[in-house]
């Protein structure tokens, strides 16, 4: 199998490791392959492929679509190195409000799967990130919601010794105490 599956401490959240082929032409390796991510619970039907350039020091999030529009992810870092989070926001879960944090790079080449119901967002640790992502939903602008990326219920450790460069939404997001769980999957 060209895959490892690692299920994370949230259940839905799975770190995926793909196989890496290289020798002295460069490498190859399999991103997506349906079989084996559906036989290891990735059931998603992708639906659109987003691309983000981020210079270091950018912080983009905490996003994600209100219901009925949530988005499923399988982000990876193809240039650079990020800490990818996601903030369980299924409003049932004993989970509700935690995070999990992993390092995304080109150099480990690992992805994240988010299943819906999770706010998501990352920091750029080095200088011309780029994020190639599927996700399970299109883009719903009429949905587009977002929790503070600093909000301290959630506690998130970023692990910067500097002030993030946000977008001026991204600054003004709310708590996650004042979100309408309504909306929420």
């Amino acid at each position: 199998m060209p895959f490892e599956f690692e299920k994370q401490k949230i259940d839905g959240l799975i770190l995926v490791k793909p196989k890496v082929f290289g020798d002295n032409r460069g490498f190859f390796m399999e991103t997506y392959k349906k079989s084996d991510f559906f036989a290891n619970g990735i059931t998603e039907e992708f639906v659109q492929d987003n691309h983000s350039k981020s210079s270091k020091g950018v912080l983009r999030g905490l996003h994600y679509q209100a219901k009925p529009y949530g988005q499923a992810k399988l982000v990876r870092c193809v240039r650079g190195k990020i800490y990818d989070v996601a903030v369980d926001l299924r409003k049932e879960s004993k989970t509700f409000g935690q995070y999990v944090k992993v390092e995304l790079s080109e150099e480990n080449r690992n992805m994240l799967f988010i299943p819906n119901g999770f706010a998501h967002g990352f920091v750029a640790l080095t200088d011309n990130v780029e994020l190639i992502y599927k996700t399970g939903g299109e883009y719903a602008p009429q949905a587009d919601r977002g929790v503070l990326w600093s909000d301290e219920d959630i506690n998130i450790d970023w692990e910067i010794d500097f002030e993030p460069v946000l977008s001026e939404k991204d600054k003004i997001q709310p708590r996650l105490k004042d979100i309408n769980k309504e909306e929420l999957l």
